[in-house]
């Protein structure tokens, strides 16, 4: 069956469309003055529909945006899959304060009702939240791709290290494409005003290149405070390597201050470095 991706034109998407062969149709977006916006498709839709559209800032555009693609392309086709390299609010898969609307099952139903026969995520940042899905997921990871590039940069004496406990699994992932060790820092997070804290006592560090793994970077605190920790230990170049940089604000900024020689992230985002994740995707499409 001929398939036919929808985008916004992103490097991803027609990197996606290209290894399908695919014919790619890209939309215009007109915003009112009132932020309300016009989604305009560019050309014909038929066969089967891949929308390929993360739900990155702002947020709630993005997801709007997603949501009418996705309904548009089930009115012509029978199979619709919503590719989301990036899914929003990820991290909101369970009431962790009394009160809290667990979103995620939210966005699960509006996935569905849109017409999304399959959704495909690219290493989101809780897999709780897919199985509040009432459709098919996958979600696909960019840590061989990642890796892969970190291997081509020769670092010396490689430890990888996650800045959390929860992060431990992703990091020993990535060791392992590596042959390299890994560890993970204990952090502390206080839930209402967000302020992040290192309580390990000790790393070994001292001479060692190190790579902060992590599935995504947004105001960039926990990676700054593991990295300044690291340095505090004598470790000798700290890189950052993540799927999604989101980097908002001065994020970049601080993070370069708190001694990060560089950022390796995928292309799941606009502005995402040059780490290509569509022949993984592609593999998740595909029957």
């Amino acid at each position: 069956m001929r398939s036919i991706v929808i985008s916004d034109g992103s490097d991803l998407a027609g990197r996606i469309s290209r290894r399908l062969g695919a014919r790619h149709v890209r939309y215009a977006v007109r915003e009112f003055p009132d932020g309300e916006s016009k989604i305009t498709l560019r050309g014909k839709i038929q066969g089967r529909v891949i929308v390929v559209k993360s739900v990155h800032p702002p947020v709630d555009t993005s997801l709007l945006h997603a949501l009418s693609l996705i309904a548009k392309a089930r009115e012509e086709s029978a199979e619709v899959i919503a590719v989301v390299p990036y899914m929003g609010y990820a991290r909101q898969d369970r009431e962790f304060l009394s009160g809290e609307i667990v979103t995620m099952r939210v966005l699960g139903r509006l996935f569905r009702g849109a017409g999304a026969s399959k959704v495909i995520v690219v290493d989101i940042h809780s897999t709780a939240g897919l199985r509040l899905f009432p459709i098919r997921t996958i979600n696909v990871t960019a840590i061989p791709a990642l890796a892969r590039h970190v291997k081509k940069m020769r670092l010396r004496n490689l430890l990888v290290v996650s800045p959390d406990r929860g992060g431990a699994g992703r990091a020993k992932k990535f060791a392992a494409e590596l042959g390299a060790e890994c560890m993970a820092l204990e952090k502390k997070r206080d839930r209402k005003t967000g302020r992040v804290q290192i309580r390990t006592k000790d790393a070994d560090v001292s001479g060692r290149d190190i790579v902060l793994v992590d599935d995504m970077i947004s105001t960039g605190g926990s990676i700054a405070k593991a990295a300044q920790f690291l340095k505090k230990h004598k470790c000798r170049r700290v890189y950052v390597a993540c799927t999604h940089a989101l980097l908002i604000g001065d994020a970049k900024k601080n993070i370069t201050r708190a001694g990060v020689a560089g950022i390796i992230s995928a292309n799941t985002i606009p502005g995402g470095t040059s780490v290509d994740v569509s022949e993984a995707i592609v593999q998740a499409i595909r029957p």
